[in-house]
């Protein structure tokens, strides 16, 4: 039971820091270029771990992003269902594909993500500067590559901890 929730911590932790780092106050032009975290964050538990984190956990996640920005309740959620199913549908596919292939993939998924983003915002009659919707695009395509050694590198030292 207690390798059950030392094999939570992980994944929980990178959850609320995504969250933290979608909300935490920035100057106007860091605004403009902050990348999809919570986003970003999904799509790698989503490739890694589907059987643990699926639709679910993407509405949950969804929901506290609407929630903590003070988006239109479900926009987010919805956003991030769409590309978890995405998600879920090719993990197979995708996680054993070269880095740049399924750095094309993130980035469609990312544009799929931003597009509903965009969508919601635009049958709810907000606008959203253009830079502020796209450049977080591009910006977290650039940082899948990171995220993805990153994270794997840390879930590989938490997995070998918890084996010996």
């Amino acid at each position: 039971m207690r390798d059950a929730a030392n094999t939570l911590v992980w994944p929980v932790s990178t959850f609320v820091l995504a969250l933290i780092l979608s909300v935490i106050p920035m100057p106007d032009l860091a605004v403009a270029i902050r990348p999809p975290w919570p986003a970003l964050v999904m799509i790698y538990w989503t490739l890694v771990a589907p059987e643990r984190f699926g639709l679910m956990t993407a509405m949950v996640l969804g929901l506290a992003v609407d929630t903590l920005s003070g988006a239109l309740l479900g926009q987010n959620a919805f956003a991030m269902l769409i590309i978890t199913y995405i998600g879920l549908k090719f993990h197979l596919r995708l996680r054993f594909s070269p880095i740049s292939q399924t750095t094309m993939t993130v980035f469609g998924m990312l544009l799929i993500y931003e597009f509903i983003l965009f969508w919601v915002d635009g049958v709810a009659g907000r606008t959203v500067p253009f830079s502020e919707r796209w450049m977080p695009l591009l910006i977290g395509t650039l940082l899948w590559p990171l995220i993805l050694e990153l994270f794997d590198r840390i879930q590989r030292h938490d997995q070998a901890r918890i084996e010996s």
